[in-house]
């Protein structure tokens, strides 16, 4: 793959290769867990859990066609299209809450008790943080540079489950929520980092922050996961959801 330096445009931007990257990610990090079940009959969910999946799978979708449309400099389009992402972004975040009760109760159901219901706060700042970066970024669509980077941001949250799930093909790495949850969801980042410092010398204040931003929230959740501090606020929100 051929990368150009200064000025000049990549032969492939960072945006479409993570678009690339994270829609072969939903397929594999998802395929045990829903998809395959799904084509077998044997996945049994209430009606949110497909309707949360169809959500957030059409923002990963959308995001690989508008960067697609970008790289073709297709830019009518783009902003066409670009309305249908308030709609997505919307029912993604707002299908996050149940889909998350649904798991916390299934949890439960399998005897994993306060530790089930300690996984329903990621899942909300998660909803917060996704919902925050897509509609800063249509609200900032007049400015390209800002616009492409809260989204590339948003996007790779909403990754963040797919990249979790990978833990069902390597069931023997310790610390799936480091490895998988953080290390790996996270490097988009990096590469994103990366990219940015090798094609144009720098690296976008937005990319910069808002990257250091999740990294640091992811890892902050990982450090006070199921504390007693984080009981209270998961006992909390649950309680308030039932």
């Amino acid at each position: 793959m051929k990368i150009s330096s200064g000025n000049a445009r990549p032969k492939i931007s960072i945006y479409l290769l993570i678009a690339i990257i994270g829609f072969i990610a939903v397929h594999i990090g998802f395929a045990t867990t829903f998809l395959i079940p799904v084509t077998k009959g044997t996945f049994e969910a209430p009606a949110i859990i497909y309707i949360h999946g169809m959500v957030a799978f059409a923002w990963v979708l959308l995001f690989l066609v508008q960067t697609f449309l970008i790289h073709r400099s297709q830019y009518k389009l783009h902003m066409t299209l670009g309305f249908t992402g308030i709609v997505i972004a919307l029912a993604t975040s707002i299908t996050m809450i149940p889909a998350a009760m649904f798991g916390v109760e299934k949890e439960l159901a399998e005897g994993l008790g306060q530790t089930a219901i300690s996984g329903i706060v990621g899942n909300c700042t998660s909803s917060i943080m996704f919902l925050s970066l897509a509609l800063s970024g249509v609200a900032y669509r007049k400015r390209p540079d800002i616009h492409k980077r809260l989204l590339l941001l948003a996007t790779i949250v909403v990754l963040w489950p797919a990249w979790f799930r990978f833990r069902h093909y390597f069931p023997s790495v310790e610390r799936p929520d480091i490895w998988f949850a953080v290390v790996l969801a996270d490097s988009l980042i990096i590469l994103a980092w990366i990219w940015e410092k090798y094609t144009t010398n720098r690296i976008h204040p937005v990319l910069k922050y808002g990257g250091i931003f999740i990294i640091a929230e992811h890892a902050f959740e990982v450090i006070m996961f199921d504390t007693a501090g984080w009981r209270i606020i998961a006992n909390a929100i649950y309680g308030s959801m039932q």
